[in-house]
């Protein structure tokens, strides 16, 4: 390993742990904006104090401000990292960090608190060395989970040198490091019901019952399924809603669809599909969070094996179908990598997990990918 990669990610660790439990501490579900002052209140406490720092909308109009922070350097390369603040854990759910047989669990630890605490590990290690870059910046947005908008930073960046998104990280089955360069485009499709209501004992034909419209809509739609297929389509029912009283024909209703595949327009295709109308019931249909797909693989092979060369380890490039900020970056950033974060599991869960140790050997996979998307010379 590249000497300088084993000291700077010796600092790193020495803190991650300490800053991701001051992160998990608060509780930060999205939406809503006093969580998100707070923890950004604690990110920018452990920013390096030379560090410029902006507060910019963020891409929900409701949402609290992102936060963006700045080092001017005296080299070449311009270099993004990225990473987000908000949960899915709601405020009654929440916990504090806990430890337990080399776990650290916590809401949000691995998305992503644990990614974040080492972008800023990483972010104040390179700025301590400012001849290795022009610009060191770090986007931490507040809305990634639920965000229904486009998304506002992507102009903001374009034109810099490389993008490093620390979502979780991955070992491949054969043990290998993984960092993430492909990702499948997301969406929500979101079918209201409107039928008519009626009692359901006396006059129970008089009524269009939302809920059956829905239920066919749902086995209609989710026929579309086929992750096997050319496009990796997955079309997963999540959400249903209908009715408010055991008594009563419903009347109107909801039905959630979350949707995967390698290409937004397969996405679109099922969106466009949806009937107006079934058993008497209209239905309208609305497609949320279009997230593209991402594809970096090509563009960086040569860096991802060059940091794996200087981490004295094999690292390589693989696939993930969750949706990350990253995927809005990566067209107009080539060199975008993903999943630098620590490993662990459990995700959107109450078991959601990091491996303590993968703290310190996550923080070497982003400074050998942050040194060589830099062009600094390795130690060796």
């Amino acid at each position: 390993m590249d000497p300088l990669i084993a000291t700077l990610a010796e600092e790193i660790a020495a803190r991650a742990e300490r800053e991701l439990e001051a992160l998990v501490t608060v509780s930060s579900p999205s939406g809503d904006a006093d969580g998100a002052e707070e923890a950004i209140a604690v990110c920018a406490a452990l920013l390096p104090p030379e560090a410029g720092t902006e507060r910019v909308p963020c891409s929900t109009p409701s949402g609290a401000a992102d936060l963006i922070a700045r080092i001017a350097g005296e080299g070449s390369r311009r270099l993004l990292l990225l990473g987000h603040l908000d949960t899915v854990v709601e405020h009654r759910s929440h916990a504090p960090l806990r430890r337990r047989e080399g776990r650290l669990y916590g809401p949000g630890t691995a998305d992503m608190k644990g990614g974040v605490a080492l972008a800023l590990g990483v972010f104040r290690e390179l700025s301590t060395r400012p001849a290795t870059f022009a610009e060191l910046a770090l986007l931490l947005v507040t809305d990634e989970e639920w965000r229904t908008e486009p998304f506002a930073h992507v102009q903001r960046f374009a034109g810099y040198d490389a993008c490093l998104c620390f979502e979780a990280g991955e070992r491949t089955p054969d043990g290998r490091e993984g960092v993430v360069v492909r990702r499948k485009a997301a969406a929500t499709l979101r079918i209201s019901a409107a039928g008519k209501a009626a009692h359901s004992g006396s006059a129970p034909d008089q009524g269009r019952n939302a809920f059956l419209g829905l239920a066919e809509a749902a086995l209609a739609i989710a026929a579309h399924h086929d992750p096997r297929g050319s496009a990796g389509l997955s079309v997963v029912p999540t959400v249903v809603r209908s009715g408010d009283a055991f008594n009563v024909v419903p009347a109107g209703g909801e039905l959630v669809f979350d949707m995967r595949s390698d290409r937004l327009e397969a996405l679109e295709a099922v969106h466009a599909v949806v009937p107006a109308e079934l058993r008497g019931v209209k239905l309208r249909a609305a497609m949320e969070r279009r997230w593209p797909a991402m594809d970096s693989e090509a563009a960086t092979r040569e860096l991802v094996g060059r940091a794996g060369a200087r981490l004295g380890r094999q690292l390589v490039g693989v696939a993930r179908g969750g949706a990350s900020d990253a995927s809005h970056f990566a067209s107009a950033i080539p060199l975008t990598v993903d999943g630098l974060g620590p490993r662990g599991g459990g995700a959107h869960t109450p078991e959601e997990f990091v491996l303590a140790a993968s703290l310190r050997e996550r923080a070497e996979v982003g400074l050998a990918v942050a040194l060589e998307a830099l062009h600094v010379p390795s130690r060796t």
